[in-house]
């Protein structure tokens, strides 16, 4: 939602300025990902979008599930209650992650493979996907058996598809024409 993300940006700039001059980058990433997740359940947006709920209310009943906050945390998420703007907490945390990211200079990368990596396998692939990007690497793998083998690589924007199934699905479209 294009709409939400333009939204939740100045948030997420404000949380990141804040973190990283409290040298608390780390704090507010779990912070914000507790958050966005309390924010996302069905039962929380039913919460936030009834106008009968006062921001009090709402505050006190989103504290108690957000986990251990400190005080800059709490006093943001009053903000955003405030604003009315708690529904775009996911998207604040998405957007402080990339920020995050890089401050520290690394890059995310999802894997999505066939069989379980073991150890060998995914300090290779990270190497390489640090040698490809000249960068830190963090990296995130999903089983996908749907795949039926290999891998499927999103880094940023980009998608290394190595996969059977894509190999396969490349096949049928060169066979088509």
């Amino acid at each position: 939602m294009a709409e939400n993300v333009t939204v939740a940006r100045p948030y997420a700039e404000a949380a990141f300025d804040l973190a990283r001059s409290g040298g608390a980058l780390a704090s507010w990433q779990g912070a914000l990902e507790r958050m966005a997740a309390a924010a996302a359940d069905e039962k929380m947006l039913e919460c936030i979008a009834d106008p009968r709920v006062s921001p009090a209310v709402l505050t006190e009943l989103f504290l108690g599930v957000a986990g251990e906050l400190t005080a800059d945390q709490r006093n943001f998420t009053s903000v955003l209650i405030d604003n009315r703007r708690l529904d775009v907490l996911p998207e604040i945390s998405t957007l402080f992650g990339e920020l995050k990211n890089v401050q520290e200079g690394t890059q995310e990368a999802i894997v999505s493979s066939a069989f379980p990596l073991d150890d060998k396998q995914f300090a290779n692939l990270t190497a390489d996907l640090e040698r490809k990007c000249g960068c830190k690497v963090k990296v995130t793998v999903a089983l996908a058996p749907e795949l039926i083998g290999g891998v499927r690589i999103a880094l940023g924007d980009q998608v290394i598809d190595a996969s059977v199934r894509g190999k396969l699905n490349a096949m049928a479209v060169s066979l088509k024409n």
